[in-house]
């Protein structure tokens, strides 16, 4: 598919955080900027996550690099010092980042702890807040914030847990923040794509039966994958998606119509 791509995004610059292998939805997102022209920034979470993102990063031909865990203070400000000093601007930024403490997440919500559940909010939600104050001033000409949800947000899913509260706390800040942002010409929006095999979804209890149910309740009979993802993103940071923001995409082959 990538071949029918123009490239559209030719000197645009992206970060895109939230890589942890070649399953991860931030590398098919980075991926389908790629391929539309735009030069990409990549971060890993720490040294042990390194040897598996660098080759990526490599291959990506990021053009900055760098270790990110956003509970750590002092490295989102550096990644996006590095950005401001090499690029000066910055037009899509990628939020594709979960955590929840695990007896937290595969427990019920009323045996969430307090300190889980902050944990939570803080990596998967505030973090955005974080970085999209830092990322406006450098959407000197506009851009594109994204955040990645997911169905749970808004419906009841099985094993989700504390995540559900969390990605509805993440969307709502997505829509405060396309109206606060809007003025500058900066687009926010939340992709709410459908179960993946990805790493962090490893740590929900009986993931396989979420998988297999996607698949046969989705209209279109099967499930997505991180390019459908990345080429999603990719239009909605082009001029073509210029007046859309505010919402939830669904990227669920319409999984979320089905009762």
């Amino acid at each position: 598919m990538n071949e029918t791509i123009r490239p559209i995004l030719t000197g645009c610059k992206a970060l895109v955080v939230g890589i942890a292998n070649d399953q991860s939805i931030a590398y098919g997102c980075a991926k389908a900027f790629r391929f539309a022209g735009a030069e990409v920034a990549v971060t890993w979470l720490n040294d042990k996550a390194r040897p598996h993102v660098e080759p990526l990063a490599t291959e990506l031909g990021a053009a900055i690099t760098g270790s990110l865990d956003v509970s750590v203070p002092g490295q989102l400000e550096a990644i996006f010092g590095a950005i401001g000093e090499r690029w000066g601007k910055l037009d899509i930024l990628v939020h594709s980042i979960a955590f929840a403490p695990k007896a937290d997440l595969q427990g019920g919500l009323l045996d969430c702890s307090a300190e889980g559940f902050a944990k939570a909010m803080d990596v998967s939600c505030h973090s955005f807040i974080r970085m999209a104050r830092l990322a406006a001033p450098l959407m000197k000409d506009g851009g594109a914030m994204f955040a990645m949800s997911y169905l749970g947000a808004n419906r009841v899913v099985q094993n989700y847990n504390v995540m559900g509260p969390v990605k509805a706390a993440l969307e709502a800040s997505c829509r405060y923040l396309a109206l606060e942002l809007g003025t500058h010409g900066i687009r926010v929006h939340a992709i709410s794509p459908g179960p993946l095999k990805t790493r962090a979804a490893s740590g929900l209890k009986d993931f396989e039966l979420l998988l297999n149910e996607a698949a046969q309740k989705a209209p279109l009979g099967e499930l997505v994958d991180i390019m459908d993802v990345g080429y999603t993103c990719a239009y909605l940071a082009t001029p073509f998606a210029h007046r859309i923001t505010g919402g939830t995409v669904y990227v669920d082959g319409g999984h979320n119509i089905v009762a």
